[in-house]
Order: structure tokens, then sequence, then C-alpha cells
């Protein structure tokens, strides 16, 4: 355990320096599985309509609901050293 969660704070610190910008869709899951790993099932209330991007971070995250924190960290580390 406590190595997943050093490669997960590793690949957190790794995804703030990438070469390259990823796609919109590619930060939304970036965003979706560190919330899934740190914070667990998405339990926020739904944004209004006219928050657009709240609304599809919301979506985002809630698509990983039931997903553990253990694998989201792996999830999240895989996708960041795809990036790298």
């Amino acid at each position: 355990m406590a190595k997943l969660t050093k490669q997960f704070e590793a690949a957190v610190a790794n995804s703030k320096s990438l070469s390259e910008r990823p796609d919109n869709g590619t930060l939304l899951k970036i965003y979706a599985l560190y919330k899934q790993a740190t914070a667990g099932d998405n339990e926020e209330k739904k944004p209004g309509f006219t928050d657009m991007v709240g609304r599809a971070k919301w979506d985002a995250w809630n698509g990983f609901k039931g997903t553990s924190s253990d694998d989201a960290m792996q999830q999240y580390i895989d996708l960041i050293e795809s990036l790298s």
C-alpha cells in the first residue's frame, strides 16, 4: 500500500511537468482519477447546466463511481506514465 501511495504521489508531481498539455478529455480523466483516488465516490451535488466546466468534471469523476482508491491510483499512475 505504501509503495502504491508513493508511486501515486510521484505521478501527481510528474503530471505537473508533462512535456505537452494533454487534450481536454485526458485532462478530465486525470482529474477524475485523482478525485476518486483521494476523495472516493462523488457525493457532491451536480452543478447546474450553466456551469459547463463543473458539470464536465462532475460527470468525469462520477464515471469512476465504485472504483476503489487503490485501483484509481494505479490507473492514474498508468495514465501519467503513458503521457510522459
